[in-house]
């Protein structure tokens, strides 16, 4: 008598726990204003500068490129990002980088996820930028059917969109820190958050096709989140805010031109490059990796270096 033989199951696909975020690139209209609002506001320094092209960073890896097309105008209603999220070492840090935009009095928005406290703020271009550290140990935030649950460590509900205690983060800050000084090197892009087209192709892309850890989806909030190893409050998120099936921008057009994922070395860029690939996706081999897009055409690029 014979025993069927039951086929193996396919292992979903999954990054290397390695992999992270590398640099976004905009499109910007006037560099002089930006590169002085990303120095003097927020505390980046500029690496170098070549003709209408800029790189700023914390002082050791580009964070933030930016690309001047004089004339250039924001497309509203489309896809592109939400914000990208410069992701600080200490909460002194944070309150450091706040305390600095208070001091300045430049408009932003201190806000408090539960899971990470967070400062948002639009550059003078209306790119909006989120400075953030995570905060597990105050609380959690899981979706259940759709729904999202946060909640405080002690147990009471939250809606996850809490004014910050601005004055509890400021008590991390010593009479000896310069407010003035620029951020630190340990600063890197933590996140970025799209406006995209669709959740559930968004989702399948960067879960099933990338191989991002999934973190939940919530049509009332009309926002999904994925994630790398865990990493809190997510890697990558999504909406459509903007609307379902808005379209991308025309090229040229103010805000984000791409982002970069780094994986850890050429194998494993290789192995997400033949994934893409296999899903149908175009892949294209540039000079700094490989350039794919998502199903809302944000364009993304691979790379195995920064």
């Amino acid at each position: 008598m014979s025993t069927p033989t039951q086929s193996p199951i396919e292992k979903p696909f999954t990054l290397h726990p390695a992999t992270r975020l590398g640099h976004v690139h905009y499109t910007v209209a006037d560099l002089d204003r930006q590169i002085a609002f990303y120095q003097d506001v927020l505390g980046l320094k500029l690496h170098w500068r070549e003709g209408t092209r800029a790189g700023l960073g914390a002082g050791s890896e580009d964070l933030l490129l930016l690309t001047e097309v004089r004339g250039a105008q924001r497309a509203p209603r489309t896809t592109g990002a939400y914000h990208f999220a410069l992701l600080f070492p200490t909460r002194r840090e944070l309150a450091r980088a706040i305390a600095r935009l208070f001091a300045l009095r430049y408009p932003n928005y201190p806000t408090d996820h539960v899971i990470s406290k967070t400062t948002y703020l639009d550059d003078p271009e209306g790119n909006t930028i989120e400075l953030y550290i995570p905060s597990p140990e105050d609380g959690t935030w899981t979706v259940v059917n759709g729904n999202p649950i946060i909640q405080h460590a002690d147990g009471t509900p939250s809606d996850g969109r809490e004014p910050l205690d601005v004055e509890a983060l400021f008590r991390e800050l010593t009479p000896n820190d310069r407010l003035d000084d620029p951020l630190p090197e340990e600063t890197k892009v933590g996140h970025v958050h799209l406006y995209a087209a669709n959740l559930k192709d968004s989702m399948h892309f960067y879960h099933e096709v990338l191989g991002f850890d999934l973190m939940g989806l919530s049509p009332q909030w009309r926002m999904g989140d994925v994630s790398i190893n865990g990493q809190l409050p997510h890697v990558i998120a999504f909406n459509t805010w903007q609307g379902e099936g808005a379209p991308p921008p025309p090229s040229n057009s103010i805000g984000l031109r791409y982002f970069t994922i780094v994986l850890p070395n050429h194998t494993e860029l290789e192995r997400v490059g033949e994934q893409v690939q296999k899903a149908g996706i175009a892949v294209e081999r540039t000079q700094d990796g490989l350039l794919v897009r998502d199903p809302s055409q944000v364009s993304i690029v691979l790379t195995d270096h920064e």
